[in-house]
């Protein structure tokens, strides 16, 4: 199994509200600072995006690539969202997942990637990028929910 980078927060809001942000995709342009255009590609019909394609510029990595996305959820919003890489042209492997979890009023939500370039690249150096990309997803998933408008 690949190294993965793992963190977690608590937000203040229901399970549901954290997953109709997750699920907002066209959104994400509007408040995750690294992504730049999204569109889906994809949906079986259920509401859920199944496929996503992304525009990513993090400095030091651009790409466009496109996810597969499994909506293992009920209907309080609890459950596990997932997504493996279909196609990219820097990245090798992105896979990830958010597990959502009912935590007194709030969600805590936790955030599991596996990033991998197929430029070389040290092994410290791209744990260290994981980290940064999911602590900032995190802080920035956690403002986007709480937000109180979010136009």
């Amino acid at each position: 199994m690949a190294d993965r980078t793992e963190s977690s927060i608590v937000i203040d809001a229901p399970p549901g509200e954290v997953l109709d942000v997750i699920a907002d995709f066209e959104a994400y342009p509007r408040w995750a600072g690294e992504v730049k255009d999204v569109t889906v590609l994809a949906e079986e019909g259920d509401g859920w995006a199944d496929q996503v394609q992304f525009t990513l510029d993090a400095g030091a990595i651009k790409d466009t690539y496109v996810l597969d996305y499994d909506w293992d959820v009920v209907e309080d919003g609890t459950g596990v969202v997932s997504w493996s890489l279909v196609s990219a042209q820097v990245l090798k492997t992105m896979n990830g997942s958010y597990t959502l979890v009912a935590d007194g009023t709030g969600t805590k939500v936790t955030y599991r990637l596996a990033v991998d370039v197929k430029i070389p690249m040290i092994g410290l150096l791209k744990r260290r990028a994981e980290k940064v990309i999911v602590d900032t997803a995190l802080k920035e998933l956690k403002k986007r929910v709480e937000a109180s408008d979010r136009t």
